[in-house]
């Protein structure tokens, strides 16, 4: 299984990106999806997940900014964020809590390679 994020880039204060994480693999079914970050100096932190059927949570630094969505056709998570702040500069990570064929219904935890998103004045 590998999960495939793109999308980042450097864009200016208040602009917009939309991050793509795409699942691949020998996938049963994909449960919760979502994304985190983790800013220079800082942990990773936990930015909007969604469950597969559309249920959402998003930190309060981005409430009203940004926007997670999925199309579970395509195993597919997206990541819209608009207002952006100096602040939001950080690597971004996809994540996915699968179940892969084969494993007797056991759920894994994936990590996509992380795409970065800067934030310029």
């Amino acid at each position: 299984v590998q999960l495939q994020a793109s999308g980042g880039g450097l864009v200016q204060d208040g602009g917009s990106l939309r991050l793509s994480c795409a699942a691949s693999g020998s996938i049963f079914r994909v449960n919760d999806m979502g994304w985190y970050r983790r800013a220079p100096g800082k942990q990773r932190d936990m930015v909007a997940t969604i469950t597969s059927s559309g249920g959402t949570r998003y930190a309060d630094s981005v409430k009203g900014r940004f926007t997670i969505s999925r199309d579970n056709a395509k195993n597919t998570v997206y990541l819209q964020m608009n207002s952006l702040k100096l602040e939001d500069t950080a690597i971004y990570y996809c994540n996915a809590r699968l179940v892969q064929v084969g494993s007797g219904l056991n759920e894994d935890n994936f990590w996509g390679q992380g795409t970065l998103v800067t934030v310029s004045s």
